[in-house]
């Protein structure tokens, strides 16, 4: 599978629609910042510095300052995929991402979501 398309896509056009799809449930851009801030090790000025710079979804995670130690206990299908299963690092990372927000999204707990 060819990710390039997805490895060069703008993180900072994606994040609006991750907001966009929590808030139609009923949750908030705090809760997709909170699952961010998780996975990643970011921080609300790290992350609007890459949202500024327009950094491409590659480089947002090879930015990432420290992806959590507990990603692996993300599971489960995402786009038709098992999370666990994808072997491409990147494309594993927006799958892991794409996985929490789904689950604020769906009013999962978030000490459920972030794998305490």
């Amino acid at each position: 599978m060819d990710n390039t398309r997805v490895y060069r896509m703008a993180f900072s056009s994606v994040y609006p629609l991750y907001i966009k799809k929590v808030e139609r449930k009923g949750h908030t851009k705090e809760e997709v910042d909170t699952v961010i801030f998780w996975l990643t090790g970011y921080n609300q000025k790290t992350l609007q510095q890459q949202i500024d710079r327009n950094t491409d979804f590659e480089t947002f995670f090879a930015e990432a300052p420290k992806m959590n130690p507990n990603v692996s206990k993300i599971t489960g299908l995402i786009c038709g995929y098992r999370v666990e299963e994808i072997e491409d690092p990147v494309m594993r990372n927006v799958r892991y991402m794409d996985k929490l927000v789904d689950e604020v999204a769906k009013g999962k707990a978030m000490e459920k979501i972030l794998r305490k």
